[in-house]
């Protein structure tokens, strides 16, 4: 068992695209998505800095399926930035799909920083597009504040989260992820890969309790 985690003014909560099409009921629902909401909220209180993040599409994105005739979700395509995983459309801007859950209450997030509007790169992190190399400039918000550790929560655990997770540590913050605060799509054992992944690069790995 972790030791409780003492939450200070140089730490930060990352809450990772808890929008409605990701939740139950949207157009790429996390199974069990919704469970996190609740535990985001309470968490959120012991947090003075929180981020939000939103993914926000543009109509005919290149990583949606319906972008490439006779491709459907889930299926793989390369483009030149690598492999790319073809999603349904999903929080498309300005669209209910693309708001953040109904039942989300952080009204003292500071900042809510939006990815994947550029209509060529797909974006999971909250720190760098898919191509690896276009900032979005939240490393740079979060030192300006003095910001140090980040803790991860939200959708998906496999992909936003991990993302998000794994730039924040190689930009020099210590990172937490608190597990039970996360869902998982689980695309070919991705779930556990992003486990797997955590220990080696140094992110911590907690659970919602251990929150102090």
């Amino acid at each position: 068992m972790t030791d409780t985690i003492t939450v200070g003014e140089s730490d930060v909560l990352l809450v990772v695209d808890i929008q409605n099409d990701f939740c139950p009921g949207g157009k790429l629902a996390v199974p069990r998505g919704h469970e996190v909401v609740p535990i985001i909220n309470r968490i959120a209180t012991r947090f003075e800095h929180v981020v939000l993040t939103q993914d926000w599409h543009p109509p005919g994105h290149r990583s949606f399926a319906s972008s490439h005739r006779g491709k459907r979700p889930f299926e793989t395509v390369t483009v030149d930035y690598g492999q790319q995983i073809l999603w349904p459309d999903h929080c498309v801007q300005d669209t209910a799909g693309a708001q953040f859950h109904d039942d989300l209450r952080i009204p003292h997030a500071e900042l809510v920083l939006r990815k994947g509007f550029r209509s060529t790169i797909d974006s999971y992190s909250a720190f760098y597009e898919n191509d690896r190399k276009t900032p979005t400039g939240l490393a740079g918000y979060l030192r300006e504040r003095g910001l140090t550790r980040v803790f991860v929560a939200g959708l998906a655990l496999d992909f936003c989260v991990r993302y998000s997770a794994e730039d924040a540590r190689r930009e020099g913050f210590a990172v937490v992820v608190i597990e039970d605060a996360c869902r998982g799509i689980d695309v070919d054992g991705s779930v556990a890969a992003t486990r797997a992944s955590f220990a080696p690069l140094g992110i911590t790995a907690v659970a919602a309790d251990a929150i102090g």
